[in-house]
């Protein structure tokens, strides 16, 4: 903060008046000579020294001090109108005149010194408690904007700049304005690399060090002058950027908590949405599975009448098939899964997943590895035997007829209290570098397909396989095709009944 001394006259204008002030002291005390004692006179004299060193400073005091002795020893000191001395003790007179107001002058001006660095360091704290109390309350860039440029005015007689990393981490001016106007990014971009204060080009450039990160750069303006700052001017400037740079590490985690809860509130709502579609729509798909049925089992049909009332029950059974995948996401997405576990044998649950999708998987090739040592595992029957169904409908959907499925099944390898489950196929395989994006809700290997999907399964298979304890994972053959790795927690089996001999 720049600080000045109170309005006066300058350099020249100041001697000119403390000479003055003597002069003046001497002139009022020539008609009162013979009427005052030596030692009244003397006083007034330091009275003048007094003053002119609270009103001018240690320079003019010291001036006025030497001139008070010239001014007594001439005008009032026999003999008079002369510098000589009849009685030798006024020079022990003069030595003590002009020690005191020697020490006077020094005091005087240490004490106004002090008052004035007292008085800067309380128009400093006042500035950043001002600015402390008006970025508490800040809630956007803006406001935090307008607060700094209102401090760097007052206290630096500046004008501010702020520079921000965008979603890249690349520095840009914030509010964006005349790049003319604006602190060079080269320099910008090396005082946030180190992190220390740089100065060119006529801008003085602060990091804003948050206890997180680095913020941003404060830019001012310094004019094209060497920027030469007192130690009062770095601390206020270092103390004044530390909070800017919290004030805006706090209005970055309110913008993440405000899209964070939007994203759950939107979230929810579509839950909600497809929970409620869903369960409408499964009544009327249901009825329509079954008047086709009727249709069929009626018989007494034209073949093409039997042919149409049969693509319509297989056209109505994927439209279920997909409304209970909504469904399903839906009562996953509402809260925590319930799992009704038991000890179950995994040869079981992969049985009747592959029979549930045999007319899948009618033009393929079915291969099943178990290991002979493989444990029983704690499962919810129906939820694992739906993780398989659509691992098995996606092979079936995404490979060629004639390719060959290959489901495996043996202790973990990596991990003695886990086995991993691994369903491969020999087809195209998994777009690169999104196998694990397509565990996402509403996500697809290919966005424009002619395969029948909303690219549900997946996001369902890795809900119910987390609920488990367990990981699925996604990645491509080296010699080609998609396997998936479902890795589950072994735990403490119970002991099975012996046999008696």
């Amino acid at each position: 903060m720049h600080l000045h001394r109170p309005a006066g006259p300058g350099p020249a204008p100041a001697y000119l008046w403390a000479a003055a002030a003597v002069t003046g002291v001497a002139l009022l005390a020539l008609p009162l000579r013979d009427r005052l004692d030596l030692a009244n006179i003397i006083m007034l004299f330091l009275l003048a020294v007094l003053l002119a060193a609270v009103r001018l400073g240690r320079g003019p005091g010291i001036l006025a001090a030497f001139l008070s002795v010239a001014a007594f020893n001439f005008f009032f000191v026999h003999p008079r109108l002369t510098f000589a001395v009849s009685d030798m003790q006024y020079l022990l007179t003069f030595a003590v005149m002009l020690a005191v107001a020697l020490i006077t002058t020094h005091l005087t001006t240490d004490l106004s010194r002090q008052a004035e660095v007292a008085r800067g360091r309380e128009l400093r704290m006042t500035a950043l408690y001002e600015m402390a109390r008006d970025l508490s309350a800040a809630l956007s860039l803006e406001q935090i904007q307008e607060i700094v440029s209102h401090f760097v005015r007052r206290g630096f007689q500046s004008e501010a700049r702020l520079l921000l990393p965008d979603t890249a981490e690349a520095l840009q001016l914030f509010p964006p304005g005349n790049p003319a106007a604006a602190p060079p990014l080269a320099l910008a971009r090396d005082s946030a690399r180190t992190g220390q204060p740089l100065t060119g080009d006529g801008w003085h450039l602060q990091p804003l060090k948050s206890p997180m990160r680095l913020r941003g750069i404060l830019a001012l303006a310094v004019g094209p002058g060497p920027w030469q700052e007192t130690p009062e001017q770095q601390q206020l400037l270092e103390t004044g950027a530390s909070l800017v740079a919290i004030a805006l590490e706090r209005v970055h985690y309110i913008q993440v908590a405000q899209e964070a809860q939007l994203q759950m509130e939107s979230e929810r709502l579509r839950n909600s949405l497809l929970g409620a579609l869903s369960h409408d729509l499964r009544t009327p798909l249901t009825a329509l599975v079954g008047l086709a049925d009727s249709l069929v089992l009626a018989g007494h049909l034209p073949r093409e009448e039997e042919e149409l009332a049969q693509a319509i029950r297989e056209e109505a059974l994927r439209t279920s098939a997909l409304v209970n995948n909504l469904l399903d996401m839906a009562r996953l997405q509402s809260g925590p899964v319930t799992l009704r576990k038991e000890w179950q044998p995994l040869e079981e649950v992969l049985g009747a997943a592959l029979q549930a999708r045999a007319p899948q998987l009618a033009g393929h090739q079915v291969r099943v590895e178990l290991a002979a040592d493989l444990p029983l595992l704690e499962l919810d029957a129906v939820l694992m035997e739906r993780v398989f169904c659509n691992l098995l409908e996606n092979a079936a959907k995404y490979t060629p007829p004639g390719s060959t499925v290959t489901i495996r099944a043996e202790p973990d390898p990596c991990q003695a209290d886990r086995v991993c489950i691994q369903l491969c196929d020999n087809g195209p395989g998994l777009p690169p570098g999104r196998e694990q994006q397509l565990f996402e809700k509403f996500t697809r290997g290919r966005d424009e397909s002619a395969i029948p999907g909303v690219g549900l399964g997946l996001a369902i298979v890795r809900s119910i396989v987390e609920a488990h304890q367990g990981r699925i994972e996604a990645g491509n053959l080296p010699e080609g095709g998609a396997c998936f790795s479902i890795r589950l927690p072994v735990g403490n089996p119970p002991a099975l009944p012996q046999e008696e001999a």
